[in-house]
């Protein structure tokens, strides 16, 4: 199973590689991803916190007949300018969740794994997972969606990330 890489590691800090050609190793390493999704109960997940620097996000979709979606490339072209904040937690961040200012609704654009381009417009959580994840795809984790004396105030959990790998929940 993959590993999912935790806060400090560098590759979490930098802007991910367009992916030029989905091969059979990319549809292989979707289908890991969304394992490791799962196994760490997330509902998405960008290949930097696989440690690989490609622009490829896993998104479990919320529907009645939940099942996930891969897509790669994905970009914003248009945010709703009503927001909304809500706690947000990370895979790489495990144990700390923080309320994040986020979009209420986008539109992107993205291949999916069939090869096709599409635009999907997603409001509410979708909006949120969306934008979650491709933040990780631009090295923007949600520590950095926050004020300095709100990251100033979790200094002691982003320790225990560093040393212990994730925060207890008090």
């Amino acid at each position: 199973m993959l590993k999912i890489i935790k806060y400090p590691a560098g590759i979490l800090k930098k802007q991910a590689k367009e992916v030029k050609e989905i091969t059979p190793d990319l549809l292989r390493l979707i289908a890991q991803m969304e394992v490791a999704m799962e196994k760490n109960q997330g509902v998405g997940l960008a290949a930097p916190q696989i440690n690989i620097s490609k622009q490829i996000i896993v998104i479990k979709d919320g529907g009645e007949n939940t099942k996930n979606h891969a897509f790669f490339n994905p970009k914003i072209h248009k945010k709703s300018k009503k927001q909304e904040t809500d706690e947000e937690g990370c895979l790489s961040l495990p144990g700390l969740f923080l309320p994040i200012k986020r979009a209420e609704g986008i539109h992107i654009s993205c291949n999916t794994k069939e090869g096709k381009s599409v635009i999907i417009e997603a409001t509410g959580l979708a909006s949120r997972i969306f934008q979650h994840e491709i933040d990780h795809l631009h090295g923007k984790l949600i520590i950095d969606r926050i004020t300095p004396l709100a990251r100033w105030k979790i200094k002691e959990e982003l320790e225990e990330i560093k040393k212990k790998g994730r925060v207890k929940r008090k």
